[in-house]
């Protein structure tokens, strides 16, 4: 049985992932949306829950006081929180930038600096979740300029991060994600129809952190049927 935090976890690919990895394992999920992180406790009362802001000035705060609750090491930690802003460049606003990049690589790396001691001697994984949209050479689409740079600037922590950590038996990936049915995905693209639904992402990213760090390390991973 593993100890696992999953960040943003209030409903997409993070709610799905909290569902399937609590029936055997500890697991806590992070979101700002607490009303719906209860309703998932309320339909998994195994599930452990806590409230946090990943764009707020003292994140870094709320994640050690919300871990510290529950668990006194982990085992795998999913940084799954994104923030999606679909504007033309010249649109974009000072706080819409801010905000992006304070959830989605601020936030992720304070989360990283906050689990990593945390993380038993017999090593952990840290999974955090990219984008096709932040993988090199992939199709790119107008108005995802600001989201797309931050899942580039993840790709490029997770290398650094997994390279830093060598000498530990903390493993660190990044995986790529492409089209899956969320609302975060309608958001972007009002009109598509994802190829796979959020629940059979979470599956496999769930089998992906509990077991792939045993011959994978420092990469980032494209995991799409097609684009977006």
């Amino acid at each position: 049985m593993k100890n696992i935090i999953i960040t943003g976890a209030s409903k997409g690919i993070g709610s799905e992932l909290g569902k399937f990895l609590c029936t055997t394992n500890r697991v806590l999920l992070l979101s700002r949306d607490f009303e719906q992180l209860e309703r998932l406790r309320y339909e998994n009362p195994a599930l452990l829950i806590e409230k946090i802001d990943l764009a707020a000035k003292d994140s870094k705060k709320q994640v050690a006081t919300a871990i510290s609750k529950h668990f006194e090491t982990v085992d795998i930690l999913i940084n799954n929180a994104a923030y999606l802003v679909s504007k033309p460049v010249l649109d974009l606003t000072s706080d819409d930038i801010q905000k992006s990049f304070a959830t989605n690589v601020v936030g992720l790396i304070e989360t990283c600096q906050t689990v990593i001691p945390l993380m038993s001697k017999n090593g952990g994984h840290i999974v955090n979740i990219g984008s096709m949209g932040g993988f090199q050479g992939s199709v790119k689409f107008p108005g995802l300029s600001v989201y797309s740079s931050t899942k580039a600037a993840v790709a490029g922590f997770t290398e650094c991060l997994a390279e830093e950590l060598r000498d530990t038996k903390i493993k660190v990936n990044c995986l790529a994600l492409g089209a899956a049915q969320t609302e975060m995905l309608s958001q972007a693209f009002p009109d598509y129809k994802a190829p796979i639904s959020a629940k059979k992402m979470a599956e496999y990213i769930a089998d992906f952190a509990l077991h792939q760090h045993q011959w994978i390390n420092g990469k980032t991973i494209p995991v799409a049927l097609g684009t977006p």
